[in-house]
């Protein structure tokens, strides 16, 4: 590194700018090496902790009595009803998104370029966003 840092600058204690190169490089290492995967991490912990949980209040509701049972079935349907539902509104959200990109690419690079047909490039995430609001419109299981 320190030699790319010398190719770039020159004598790099000279230079006010390589302390601040020096500071966004090992920001930029920092964050791939540690950040991230710590992340990903306390995210993993959590999502087995609400596991656990969630497996553990079933259990005791289970095992209260023979009204626990039902109770534990209808919160599993009620949970698995939501996330279906989450599922599609996002599906819904992103071909909306996909579609607005799609001809905001279009005016742009129309406007940018003129009549090369550079701009249809901007039918590949519209048609995109079309395929997935068709899917969650009209496709997908209730």
């Amino acid at each position: 590194m320190m030699n790319l840092a010398m190719l770039h600058f020159g004598d790099p204690f000279s230079t006010p700018a390589f302390g601040l190169w020096m500071f966004l490089s090992i920001g930029a290492v920092a964050l791939f090496v540690v950040f991230i995967p710590l992340v990903s991490w306390i995210d993993a912990r959590r999502k087995e902790r609400e596991a656990f949980y969630k497996a553990d209040t079933m259990r005791r509701l289970v095992d209260s009595s023979g009204e626990g049972a039902k109770v534990a079935l209808e919160m599993m349907r009620e949970e698995d009803l939501q996330r279906q539902v989450k599922t599609r509104e996002g599906l819904k959200i992103a071909g909306l998104i996909n579609l607005a990109v799609g001809v905001a690419l279009l005016i742009f690079l129309r406007a940018l370029i003129g009549n090369e047909p550079v701009y249809l490039c901007g039918l590949i995430p519209g048609f995109i966003g079309i395929a997935m609001l068709t899917y969650a419109l009209f496709l997908a299981p209730r």
